[in-house]
């Protein structure tokens, strides 16, 4: 458990940068952005490893906080639908993203909502929730500070279709491929 909560803690941590100590960032990124960057960017994926370590050594002595129906499998497939398609709309402005204001930060909760309504052990709790919390708060500190610019195409209503048809071409490829193979589990297989 270590593993995953310190993982937790530096992922999450350099993502909260701009939540909890935005003059500093600003300080550091004004000072030097590459290596803001290249701290920013190695201490994520150590923090993305050491989750990924930690989650797997945690489910393989799973400790079950709560069990769902299962119905509500089919209520997780529906939110993870537009998950991909959120995920990318900064990159590809138009309606999607200006109804939404932050897209990714919506796909983010979305997610891990999702998950939580069908993953009830400890390690699911721990991965998901801090990523939902995460979310939530880093929306909340968003109303406060100003977002930086991203970039991506030329706003267009146009995008909303590429992100549609790729979103849910990922979303397939995903749920019914790449999940299985990167974590061991088929989401629409009956148990």
């Amino acid at each position: 458990m270590l593993q995953l909560l310190l993982g937790i803690l530096l992922f999450f941590g350099m993502h909260s940068a701009s939540i909890v100590a935005l003059p500093v960032r600003e300080r550091m990124v004004a000072k030097n952005e590459m290596a803001w960057k290249g701290l920013y960017a190695l201490a994520s994926l150590v923090g993305i490893v050491l989750m990924v370590r930690g989650y797997a050594e945690l489910r393989a002595t799973p400790t079950v906080l709560y069990v769902t129906p299962y119905w509500l499998r089919h209520v997780a497939a529906l939110l993870l639908l537009p998950v991909f398609i959120f995920f990318i709309a900064p990159y590809f402005p138009g309606r999607i993203k200006k109804a939404l204001k932050h897209p990714q930060l919506v796909a983010v909760k979305l997610w891990a909502f999702a998950h939580l309504l069908v993953n009830g052990m400890l390690a699911d709790v721990l991965l998901f929730g801090s990523f939902l919390v995460w979310a939530v708060v880093d929306r909340i500190s968003l109303k406060n500070r100003a977002q930086r610019p991203l970039p991506g195409a030329p706003e267009s209503g146009v995008n909303d279709v590429i992100i549609v048809v790729v979103g849910l071409g990922l979303y397939a490829v995903f749920a019914f491929w790449a999940h299985e193979w990167l974590f061991g589990v088929r989401p629409f297989v009956a148990t």
